[in-house]
């Protein structure tokens, strides 16, 4: 089997070991592939591996042997499956792989909100505690989570483990189930709608999937109903939220703080409202990436590909 990876640089930038699938195959390993570098690399591949790399109908029709393609992510909305289906090809996903490092990284989010470490200690580095010749200082009021509300929207896996993790730190947490089933309330744990959250949450968590009844859900309307002085984190799907009108709710301080690890384009454009927005702290969408998490996506993907192999297919998404 001819086995090509068109984008793995950011999955294993060297720290992981692709050996698993040179077992497997002839193996062909790309950082990255632009849209006009796809087909040419694929065209004699049996085996595709794809995180973000879009394929359709363009690339399939110009790749004959095509067989498989393993998906090194759990969305795997980049295939067009409709064409892979009419051309045989078979697509499968890594399905759960970062529940508990997605939940760290959300739960770092707010801490860093919260406490403002790193921006203590660059002040301390910078010569701040001498000039002020005090013996403790802070450049923002600090924020206790204990005894505050946390509402998730989205209370599946990874919303489930934010709020474990919430708990633990004294918090309640106001559950809100977009279509996962519900787990039993408790004395931390209460089920509300929306509009119940949004009023009464003091930090608010986003962990549902987009759809078009969840896109662009974090708004101008949804942002009013929220108690002033909230803080919101989202580190699920950028489109979720109305960028324009999140930074207006940061800039008229209606909204505390933000803490996003995802945007509505990724690389974010120089225009967008949250790079110059109040109170708002932006990561390069790497709450997945742990070395930890990777090593679990890059196992997961090497037991699709011999599954297919075998003539035992997993993961199948098509």
């Amino acid at each position: 089997m001819k086995i090509v990876v068109l984008d793995g640089g950011i999955l294993n930038p060297g720290d992981l070991s692709w050996q698993g699938l040179e077992h497997l195959g002839e193996v062909a390993v790309y950082d990255n592939s632009t849209p006009e570098q796809v087909a040419e690399r694929l065209a004699n591949a049996d085996i595709a591996i794809t995180n973000k790399v879009v394929l359709g109908e363009t690339v399939f029709s110009q790749c004959p042997a095509l067989k498989f393609i393993a998906v090194t992510a759990t969305g795997y909305n980049i295939i067009d499956l409709n064409a892979a289906r009419l051309r045989g090809i078979a697509v499968a996903n890594v399905p759960s792989y970062g529940t508990a490092t997605v939940a760290q990284f959300t739960t770092a989010l707010l801490l860093a909100l919260c406490n403002r470490v790193s921006e203590h200690s660059a002040d301390v580095r910078a010569g701040g505690w001498q000039q002020r010749n005090i013996w403790c200082y802070w450049l923002n009021p600090m924020v206790e989570l204990a005894g505050k509300k946390i509402g998730i929207i989205g209370y599946g896996r990874i919303g489930q483990a934010v709020g474990a993790i919430a708990q633990a730190m004294g918090m309640t947490v106001l559950a809100c189930a977009t279509g996962s089933a519900k787990r039993a309330e408790n004395s931390n744990v209460r089920y509300v709608d929306p509009d119940t959250l949004y009023a009464e949450a003091d930090v608010i968590s986003l962990h549902c999937p987009l759809t078009p009844a969840t896109k662009g859900m974090i708004n101008h309307s949804t942002l009013q109903k929220m108690k002033p002085g909230v803080l919101l984190l989202n580190a699920s799907r950028g489109d979720l939220v109305n960028e324009a009108d999140l930074a207006a709710a940061l800039n008229k301080g209606h909204v505390a703080g933000a803490a996003v690890d995802v945007l509505s384009s990724e690389p974010p454009a120089a225009d967008n409202p949250l790079l110059s927005a109040k109170n708002c702290l932006i990561t390069p969408h790497i709450a997945w990436a742990s070395v930890e998490a990777r090593g679990r996506i890059l196992a997961t993907t090497v037991e699709n590909v011999a599954a297919f192999i075998a003539g035992q297919p997993q993961n199948r998404v098509d």
